[in-house]
């Protein structure tokens, strides 16, 4: 390493946190602009190892590692795009939305996105994030070209999903959760777009069977789709919300000539502090009641902001918050499509133990891609956010973990802060595979975080 890039490492140890700020945990955080900063750490991490950390929006503890170096890859920066081709080159550092206000306004969108633009590229690779569109495109993780990552011995590699000597290692790494060495780069091809608005259909459902059937009829109908489902009404009714990228003509006149105008703001700020008790079941029917009202029972080619479409919560920002010091679970899992009726029964058993949910989210997934730890399979994708500490929540969830388990199902590791080893390593079958492809990547097991420890990784 050079004297004119030193390594700067923070002041003190500081407390890290999923998104959920369940299980803080102290580690040194060492910022890194340069490849050569990044094998400086590796070649100096100590007993407990080194972890490469984004955003911190990973909901649990897989971007935290109590004792250990975590590297801040923000300064890895840098944006090449071939408006040519479409394809992007961007150092892992660079977040969602630091990408899009570059490629929006010259006609590119990300092929994959969550519901927040706040994550960096390399924390999308490492947990395969989905979006609205995995029904018809895929993860994340599947439109990378090429990327690069610097392994436990230091060595840069150039891992491509086409290229037999390196495929392996590629796919280990999407979904991994940053375990298989830290990356620095990421190739990737955009999507062309003529305007920064969503032409979005808007459908009021009933019942959940009303919702599912609807979704099943529109696999092939809609790029993007996804239900926002009254988790706390007997029904279990929802409000399905679908679309695709509004074309200039269908844009009215006095907008064609900033249809690609792109410049999202937080509108509010969530207080810094909010007492424990404030969601409950009284305040979140009243929240699901309001919503579901406000939705129209149909409605079709209403344009929003991509902003509005895909990422409504980057709104608030620090929205997190609003779940009190205790902070909050959000459970996630998939099953197959026979075992549609694990959708219902999650949310009764939530229900019956009064965990109140006004973020509930049923999406619909398409084939899984080659990555042994990648989240989505075909089927049915329910996330719910509740608060933490609930009386009998803990007990709920581990009999949803058999339920979905004996379905066929799992867990998605970027969301997930409590499950055992026991149930991970019965719903990833291609476990073993991935630990010695990991194990080859990492000899001296130097990457290591809170997540990996608690599931035996």
């Amino acid at each position: 390493m050079s004297q004119q890039s030193p390594l700067r490492l923070a002041d003190d140890e500081q407390l890290l946190t999923g998104w959920g700020r369940t299980a803080p945990s102290l580690a040194k955080v060492v910022q890194v602009r340069t490849v050569e900063e990044v094998q400086k750490c590796i070649e100096e991490s100590g007993p407990r190892g080194i972890l490469a950390r984004g955003l911190g929006r990973s909901y649990g503890d897989a971007a935290q590692s109590g004792g250990a170096s975590v590297i801040d890859l923000e300064q890895m920066s840098s944006i090449s795009l071939d408006a040519n081709t479409g394809t992007v080159t961007v150092g892992a550092g660079v977040s969602l939305h630091e990408l899009l206000l570059a490629t929006v306004p010259a006609g590119f969108f990300v092929p994959v996105t969550p519901g927040t633009r706040m994550v960096t590229i390399g924390g999308a690779i490492a947990a395969d994030v989905h979006g609205k569109n995995h029904h018809v495109e895929g993860s994340f993780g599947s439109h990378m070209q090429e990327i690069k990552l610097v392994d436990g011995l230091g060595a840069l590699r150039e891992l491509k999903p086409d290229d037999p000597q390196s495929q392996e290692q590629f796919w280990a790494t999407v979904g991994g959760m940053g375990l298989t060495g830290v990356m620095t780069e990421a190739t990737f091809k955009m999507i062309p777009i003529s305007s920064s608005l969503i032409s979005v259909d808007t459908e009021r459902c009933t019942d959940l069977d009303a919702v599912m059937a609807r979704m099943i009829e529109s696999d092939s109908q809609y790029r993007y789709s996804v239900a926002w489902i009254d988790s706390v009404s007997a029904s279990g009714r929802g409000v399905i919300t679908s679309g695709d990228h509004a074309t200039a003509d269908q844009l009215p006149a006095d907008k064609r000539a900033t249809a690609l105008a792109y410049s999202p703001k937080p509108l509010a700020k969530a207080p810094g502090f909010i007492p424990s008790g404030l969601l409950n079941k009284f305040t979140v029917r009243a929240f699901n009641e309001a919503w579901f009202r406000k939705a129209p029972k149909r409605e079709q080619g209403a344009l929003q902001p991509i902003s509005e479409f895909f990422h409504p919560l980057d709104f608030v920002q620090d929205w997190n918050r609003v779940y009190g010091p205790a902070g909050f679970v959000q459970y996630q899992f998939v099953v197959p499509d026979k075992a549609g009726e694990v959708i219902g029964a999650a949310l009764r058993k939530l229900q019956s133990v009064g965990a109140p949910s006004f973020l509930t989210v049923l999406k619909r997934f398409g084939a899984a891609n080659p990555a042994p730890l990648s989240f989505p399979q075909a089927g049915w994708t329910l996330a719910a956010d509740v608060p933490a500490g609930i009386p009998g929540l803990a007990a709920a969830l581990d009999e949803l973990d058999e339920l979905v388990a004996n379905s066929g199902g799992r867990l998605y590791l970027a969301k997930d802060s409590r499950q055992s080893p026991e149930m991970f390593a019965r719903t990833y079958p291609l476990l073993t595979k991935w630990q010695r492809t990991r194990d080859q990547m990492d000899p001296k097991g130097i990457f290591k975080s809170d997540l990996a420890r608690r599931l035996s990784l």
